[in-house]
């Protein structure tokens, strides 16, 4: 299983923070098996988001989303999920008693008030407020939770939030898909030969072995290694050996070859 995932914040664009969550959610899928296709990063502004949300929501895929979740001015992501899904955004009947529930917990430790008419607390309700017909996903850190619509799952860009969050998403609603294809990859090192001469060699095992991919890594070397591609193959274990023997026969006939440790 294949996902996409989409990383909203002005902060991150600007550099004002350092993204985490690609290193950490791309760890999360492979400790299940699964797999990530595809990473795009976005400003917190709405007409962007909803055009990107249309293309992914069209896709069919499943989608991770963290940032933007939020009620205040800068936060555009429940907005454009539902604009680019043609639906109301409307207060979650849950998620409205959760974040109620969390906000007797905040006054009674003495921030706050359990009105929830006063002008803060509708404030915080919107953040319960999703593209109608969403279902939430839980948030085991404050309550507030996030949503999900047709396989899109918005979670908040705080990590400490976002990452159990969408374990209980990949936990949850694609459990049957941890490791149904074993998968694996190895490489080795080809020293001196250009990638335009090693180009025939991939192309002829990716199509020898539907399935497999072939990869290579150049480097212009430095004082402690030459100029070397690292070329290898991934993919089903199930061809992996046959295909790496190719790969391994026909580099050694291109030029000198080591193999890693």
């Amino acid at each position: 299983m294949h996902f996409g995932l989409i990383i909203i914040g002005d902060e991150i664009l600007s550099g004002k923070r350092q993204d985490k969550h690609f290193a950490k959610i791309l760890g999360l899928l492979d400790a299940r098996g699964l797999q990530l296709s595809w990473v795009t990063y976005l400003g917190d502004e709405r007409d962007r988001l909803t055009a990107a949300l249309r293309v992914s929501f069209a896709a069919g895929e499943p989608v991770l989303s963290c940032g933007g979740i939020g009620a205040t001015p800068d936060d555009h992501t429940r907005q454009a999920a539902a604009a680019a899904l043609g639906v109301p955004l409307s207060l979650h009947p849950q998620a409205a008693q959760l974040i109620t529930e969390r906000t007797v917990e905040m006054a009674r430790e003495g921030k706050g008030s359990t009105d929830m008419s006063t002008p803060e607390n509708r404030q915080r309700l919107k953040m319960g407020e999703f593209p109608e017909g969403a279902a939430i996903i839980p948030n085991p850190f404050n309550r507030i939770p996030g949503f999900s619509f047709r396989q899109h799952y918005f979670v908040p860009g705080f990590p400490v939030m976002a990452w159990p969050m969408i374990e209980w998403v990949l936990d949850h609603d694609f459990a049957h898909l941890h490791h149904r294809e074993p998968r694996g990859e190895r490489s080795l090192l080809l020293f001196e030969v250009p990638e335009s001469a090693a180009t025939p060699l991939m192309e002829a095992v990716e199509a020898r072995y539907p399935g497999i991919k072939v990869f290579s890594l150049p480097s212009v070397g430095d004082a402690t290694l030459r100029r070397h591609i690292e070329l290898g193959v991934k993919g089903p274990t199930a061809l992996l050996d046959a295909a790496w023997r190719d790969l391994e026969r026909g580099a050694r006939g291109l030029g000198e070859v080591v193999l890693p440790a």
